[in-house]
């Protein structure tokens, strides 16, 4: 019998779950057992899980189980440099030469475990299953938005956190900006017409940002892209991938512009490919702007779990659109999960 193990997220700021007392009961009445860790972070509470029949396990206790339980959760392992001998569902961020991503494979390979990627869970077309890009989207336009209103108070933004729903974050955001007593600033979307780019789009219309939608014929020709400085935020929803053009070079800096905040929602500062020039490194929570340049400044916010700043929407969102798939885990072999293992048996032959 199939055997799901819902893990306790352990990074910092993290709150979501990819699984609703729902879906587990759902995975139930197809015959899939399911182990939910406790938790003391996770925005849907455990009593609807234990509710629904699931096996409630300690917190952070997946180590410990079974060798045949399939483990799942959303973001990072601890980097604790252990073999992983069980099969994992997770945002593994492996598979584009990223320096932390290959020592996750290196431990997959020495444990004899398998990673089934969820950003590589995909239909027969190559589209994925499931994302949480709309979130991101969503929050990302937010945390920028909030970059600009601090730089218009000649200071740099101070920490972001978790909101309890999207009006809670957008009535806080008018707030902010309205504090500014500026008008609102505009922004320029590349990727507008994906999940990413409809959730930053939708937020800035919902706090009166004019924002300027650009998709793929717009960026056909390569580059360069001088449109970028002529508004105040530039927002990236593109994932970076070879081929992908440069939209912000390294000199954007001391170039004149406009431009005052980069919102790089796709977040992939350390690949080859990103088309981000101007910074290298991930932003945070505690500190979500970096500043690039001074006079005039220009911040760049990426921070890349975005949609936990909106853990109970997002996780229901997300579940939602994985539980099709989920229902499907009694056959490993076929469809999403066996597209998921050849790409992670690619990935590790070079490891």
């Amino acid at each position: 019998m199939t055997h799901l193990w819902v893990r306790a997220e352990q990074r910092a700021n993290e709150q979501r779950v990819g699984l609703t007392p729902d879906g587990a009961a759902q995975l139930q009445a197809a015959g899939i057992t399911v182990t939910i860790e406790d938790s003391t972070d996770r925005a849907i509470g455990i009593e609807g899980y234990r509710a629904a029949g699931c096996t409630i396990a300690p917190q952070n206790s997946w180590p410990d189980a079974p060798r045949d339980a399939i483990i799942f959760g959303l973001k990072e392992l601890p980097e604790d440099g252990t073999p992983l001998v069980h099969r994992h569902i997770l945002f593994g961020h492996a598979y584009k030469g990223q320096p932390a991503g290959q020592v996750l494979l290196k431990r997959f390979k020495a444990g004899g475990g398998t990673l089934y990627d969820l950003e590589y869970l995909v239909d027969p077309d190559g589209r994925r299953v499931a994302a949480f890009g709309y979130w991101a989207g969503y929050a990302g336009a937010a945390v920028a938005l909030k970059c600009w209103a601090a730089q218009q108070r000649g200071g740099i933004a101070g920490p972001v956190g978790v909101y309890e729903s999207a009006q809670a974050l957008r009535t806080d955001l008018a707030r902010d900006l309205d504090s500014t007593g500026q008008a609102r600033p505009d922004a320029l979307i590349i990727g507008a017409l994906g999940r990413v780019g409809t959730g930053v789009f939708d937020l800035c219309e919902a706090v009166g940002v004019a924002a300027t939608k650009w998709d793929m014929a717009e960026t056909a020709h390569g580059g360069p892209f001088p449109e970028v400085l002529q508004h105040d935020l530039f927002f990236n929803c593109i994932l970076a991938r070879p081929g992908t053009p440069v939209f912000v070079p390294a000199d954007t800096g001391a170039a004149a512009r406009r431009l005052r905040v980069i919102g790089d929602i796709a977040c992939d500062p350390d690949s080859d490919f990103s088309p981000i020039k101007v910074y290298d490194r991930i932003t945070t929570w505690a500190a979500p702007a970096l500043r690039v340049h001074d006079d005039p400044p220009l911040d760049v916010t990426a921070i890349d779990n975005l949609p936990s700043m909106l853990p109970v929407e997002s996780s229901q969102d997300y579940a939602a659109q994985l539980l099709p798939s989920l229902l499907t885990l009694n056959d490993l072999d076929a469809g999403v999960w066996g597209r998921a293992n050849a790409t992670f048996l690619a990935q590790t032959k070079a490891v």
